[in-house]
């Protein structure tokens, strides 16, 4: 190679800049393979109910490899769908109490279903600031006007649909919000948008398995599942240990979505092993009821115990907790400190979090027991940084 090819600029060198600026405000995040076994005490991952590694739904995915095959082999409109995915959707819709549903493969791409397909460039998305990437980037693609309210606000709704009287509109909200784990005000939410005839979309991803009788989710709880009004979107990879996700609501507006959404209508389908595994740990679901409460209830004693020993955490309203930390550095450090000791824990900071706050996140897991839980707390009292001051361990100032 020529001398002067080496040193001549290309296309991607402003990614260097990037990478130096990211690395600059302790922004650099990096992918860690883990290990099938000798794993740290988890309260990192979304697995809320710990049914991903349940007997009955690995084996349910087995199964289903065995029978339909790795993949499944193409679009749901062509190869894709199994009877596998109708059932999932027959069962996962009853549970919810929803008139349909629609199994796609993510949470990711079931919110950008629904906010594109049910919207359009004359229509209105009135979206909580607060709300996932997953919802930001639907209303983005969606070429509907959007306008950002304040975090779980009604009234910034309602004032917003007002200055739109004539328009064709949608309400946009996570049911739990995956930063803080706090809820939305989902029964006022509803009647901000009946009020002003729009249609309201949920994210219940850290609803369902949660919240509502027997881990129905928030709308349930909310006595707003099956309303004609109403779409939820969920993912199948949280609390019940798979992947993949859905929409659910009247059975018009599945129906359109097969024909409109096009991550849907392009997307090769679920694989048939996740669907397995997701109808299994929806049957789990529904016989073991009080494994949504003993998620709750895991959620408020870590609560309780980390604000006892002097933290901040914000109280949790399903099964996240969220414990601050003084800068993102710190929140970094912290994390790897815990990772060190033998807990996995999760670490949010910005731009990850619209609040500029950086944060541990924990995960209260239902098959957590006493003893994991007081370990966890242990361990991050022991490694927490100091709240105040100058520490350069942890990048203070």
């Amino acid at each position: 190679m020529h001398r002067d090819e080496d040193t001549r600029r290309t296309p991607f060198d402003w990614i260097d800049a990037e990478a130096r600026r990211r690395a600059e405000a302790g922004l650099v995040r990096t992918l860690r393979p883990r290990a099938a076994e000798s794993e740290p005490l988890d309260l990192a991952s979304n697995d809320y109910l710990g049914l991903t590694r349940h007997p009955d739904v690995t084996e349910a995915a087995a199964e289903a490899a065995r029978r339909w095959g790795a993949g499944s082999t193409g679009s749901r409109l062509v190869t894709g769908t199994t009877r596998l995915h109708t059932r999932l959707e027959r069962e996962l819709a009853e549970f919810c109490g929803f008139e349909a549903a629609l199994v796609f493969s993510s949470g990711y791409t079931a919110n950008l279903a629904a906010l594109t397909a049910l919207s359009g460039r004359d229509a209105l998305i009135v979206s909580d600031a607060g709300n996932h990437a997953s919802i930001v980037d639907g209303c983005r693609l969606s070429r509907a006007e959007t306008a950002v309210v304040p975090h779980a606000d009604p009234e910034a709704v309602r004032k917003t649909l007002q200055a739109h009287p004539d328009r064709r509109a949608l309400v946009v909200s996570d049911s739990v919000f995956s930063v803080d784990g706090d809820r939305a005000p989902l029964p006022e939410l509803a009647g901000a948008c009946r009020a002003h005839g729009a249609g309201l979309v949920v994210d219940d991803a850290h609803g369902l398995g949660v919240l509502g009788d027997g881990g129905r989710g928030a709308l349930h709880a909310a006595g707003l599942a099956g309303a004609p009004d109403v779409v939820a979107t969920l993912t199948l990879s949280k609390s019940l240990g798979s992947q993949g996700g859905a929409v659910l609501g009247p059975a018009r507006v599945i129906e359109h979505l097969v024909n409109a959404a096009r991550t849907f209508i392009f997307d090769t389908g679920l694989a048939p092993a996740a669907v397995g595994a997701a109808l299994a740990g929806l049957r789990l679901v529904q016989g073991e009821p009080g494994l949504a409460e003993r998620a709750r209830t895991v959620a408020g004693t870590l609560h309780r115990m980390l604000t006892a020993a002097g933290l901040t955490a914000v109280r949790p309203d399903a099964a996240v907790v969220s414990v601050r930390a003084p800068s993102p550095e710190a929140a970094l450090r912290w994390a790897a400190d815990c990772r060190a000791q033998g807990l996995a824990v999760g670490c949010f900071r910005p731009p990850s979090v619209p609040d500029g706050i950086s944060r541990l996140r924990l995960t209260a897991r239902a098959d957590l027991t006493d003893a994991q839980i007081e370990q966890a707390v242990a361990t991050i009292v022991r490694t927490a940084p100091p709240l105040h001051g100058s520490d350069p361990k942890y990048g203070l100032s």
